[in-house]
């Protein structure tokens, strides 16, 4: 197996992502390769059942998602040392911008997170799950621990 040299560590800053990140910065540094960080602040819209009519979200909310996981994800990436040029911060469905921002940027190897979902849960849509499927490079799903 070649040595990886762009590894993409996809975050969810809500939850339990601190063994994920210490796993990534350790295969990282093994490596010697390119760290990079993303988040994405998913946004699903809101339905209106009276109109059956898609609103997007607040945009005062939509803000204040984004200056909230924008700290956290900039103290995480100073916790692992990731430059500010190789952390992104989107929005969207976070499977495709994952996905697209990996492409764009030549990652050989993103990192996630993995509950290890079964089932409904697992049909309904996995984050981990979406990027495994649809990447075209390798993908580490690094299990956590069930809530």
């Amino acid at each position: 197996m070649d040595s990886y040299n762009h590894i993409l560590l996809a975050v969810d800053c809500y939850g339990q992502h601190a063994s994920v990140a210490d796993k990534a910065r350790d295969l990282a540094d093994k490596c010697q390769a390119k760290l990079s960080l993303i988040y994405v602040v998913d946004s699903l819209p809101i339905i209106d059942a009276g109109y059956a009519v898609d609103i997007p979200y607040n945009l005062d909310v939509t803000a204040e998602l984004m200056a909230g996981a924008k700290h956290r994800l900039d103290a995480l990436a100073e916790r692992l040392a990731v430059d500010e040029q190789n952390r992104w911060l989107q929005t969207g469905s976070p499977k495709l911008e994952i996905i697209k921002v990996a492409e764009q940027n030549n990652v050989d190897l993103i990192v996630v997170g993995s509950h290890g979902r079964h089932g409904l849960a697992l049909l309904l849509g996995s984050t981990a799950n979406g990027v495994l499927h649809h990447a075209s490079c390798d993908v580490l799903a690094v299990r956590l621990p069930n809530d």
